[in-house]
């Protein structure tokens, strides 16, 4: 499903046009980035939890050369989903 896709289907859902839709999701997910600048963590019920990690510096080696080199610590978004929909995933 790409964007337009899932505006127009998330738009019949709730009953509202397409542009309102589309600038409800946009402000929804820029909000979200802030919060993932600050450091924040953002739960969403009934779906999970998005939060920034801090993956710590290590030590890769590459297969072919066997070069070694240092991977430098960088923040990763990590996502939670509640239990609920990992049954779901699970069972279907």
């Amino acid at each position: 499903m790409n964007n337009k896709e899932f505006i127009a289907e998330l738009a019949q859902r709730a009953g509202y046009t397409q542009v309102d839709t589309q600038k409800m999701v946009t402000h929804i997910v820029d909000e979200m980035g802030d919060r993932f600048e600050d450091g924040d963590s953002v739960q969403i019920a009934d779906f999970g939890t998005f939060e920034v990690k801090k993956r710590l510096e290590r030590i890769v080696v590459n297969p072919a050369s066997q070069e070694r080199m240092l991977v430098p610590p960088k923040l990763v978004l990590n996502f939670k989903p509640v239990t609920a929909i990992k049954e779901k995933l699970k069972n279907s």
